[in-house]
Parts: structure tokens; C-alpha cells; sequence
């Protein structure tokens, strides 16, 4: 269930007004990772909603009751027929439940990429399975494209993600690879244009 489900009044006024959330940026520090078959437990909740953005944390708990994954993230409101940004009434946003903000390093949204060269990768073309209910290509599936392009041996401890324009469905997407200082890589997805559908860090 996402917040927005459990906002029942709130996502009545959304879908009333033709409006939708779309993810900006998410950081997730990595604790651990769960391990196959481990049962797992989702917490999420906004901490702050504003005029035009929604944050919220989500964690994952493992089997043991302790964190393996946190984040935050920041998503803005949309309007479907402009593909713009919508202001929300402060009526509309005193209905939303908000909770304290969990306790995590909160970095900057924007990924600045450093100085280096960068590799051109095999392009890949957005399929029917990577297509979420906004008929654009689902948050998760850039994460997942981006992690074929990293070497085996990495290990991530946090990722970053800018979510800069959505990739539909039969959009060609043009990977570019760079390997920062202390082994951090960042990851572009590019249309045919050159302009980017994600950002991402991997450290």
C-alpha cells in the first residue's frame, strides 16, 4: 500500500482533480540486504507535504525486527491533461496524517556527477512489463537497468535517484556509465535526445 492509499480523502481530491504523485529523488541507505526467502516488514509515512510536494520514509525490517533499508523520498504533484506541477489547497493538505521524520543522513536531491569520462552502454528499449498504472515506466525498473551496468563485485550501501522525465512504453533508453572518486558510480539514462530520463549513485 502506498501513502497515498492510506489518505483515503486525499487521494479522492487527487483523482477528483485529474492529479498525480510523481517521484522526484529517493536516497536509500542499505543497511543489509534481506536474504531470499526472508520474511520482510514495510513501514512508510510522510513527514512533510507542501503547496506542490509530499515527502516521505519508508523502512524495511527484516525477520530479526531490526532496519535493513531506510529512506526518503520526494515526490510532486502532477496534473495529468499538462504534465505539470499543481498547487494542493492547505485544506487539502491539513486532511494528510504527518509523522515524525526518521532519524537517517538527508542528503541534497540533486546528484552533482563529477569531472570524469564516461561509458557508453548498450541501449535498451522500455518494454511492456516496465510500464506502471501512470503508463510510464515503473520507478524500480530504472534501478534494476542500472544495476546490470555495474560491476559483479560492487556492493551498494546507498543509493541516490533523480527521477528527471518519465520513459514510456517503446522509448529507446541510452545507458552512460562513470566511476567516481572512492568507488562510487553514477549512472545516466538518456532518451535519443540526450536528455535524461534518471540520474543515479551508487556508493
Amino acid at each position: 500500500m502506498s501513502w497515498l492509499e492510506s489518505e483515503p480523502p486525499f487521494l479522492e481530491y487527487l483523482r477528483e482533480n485529474n492529479l498525480a504523485m510523481f517521484l522526484v529523488s529517493r536516497q536509500a541507505d542499505i543497511l543489509r540486504l534481506p536474504v531470499f526467502g526472508e520474511n520482510i516488514r514495510v513501514k512508510t509515512w510522510i513527514y512533510h507535504a507542501s503547496s506542490f510536494l509530499g515527502y516521505r520514509n519508508t523502512v524495511l525490517y527484516g525477520e530479526d525486527g531490526l532496519p535493513c533499508i531506510l529512506t526518503w523520498a520526494v515526490g510532486a504533484f502532477v496534473n495529468f491533461d499538462t504534465g505539470k506541477m499543481s498547487r494542493i489547497p492547505q485544506a487539502e493538505l491539513d486532511k494528510i496524517t504527518i509523522e515524525d521524520r526518521l532519524d537517517m543522513e538527508y542528503l541534497d536531491k540533486k546528484i552533482v556527477l563529477p569531472r570524469v569520462p564516461e561509458r557508453h552502454l548498450d541501449a535498451f528499449r522500455v518494454r511492456r512489463s516496465d510500464i506502471d498504472i501512470n503508463h510510464h515506466m515503473n520507478n524500480a525498473k530504472y534501478i534494476e537497468a542500472a544495476l546490470e551496468f555495474l560491476p559483479e563485485t560492487f556492493t551498494a550501501k546507498r543509493l541516490r535517484i533523480e527521477y528527471k522525465s518519465p520513459a514510456k512504453l517503446g522509448d529507446w533508453v541510452y545507458p552512460k556509465l562513470m566511476e567516481g572518486p572512492e568507488g562510487t558510480y553514477y549512472v545516466r539514462l538518456l532518451n535519443l535526445n540526450g536528455d535524461p530520463f534518471a540520474v543515479m549513485e551508487f556508493s
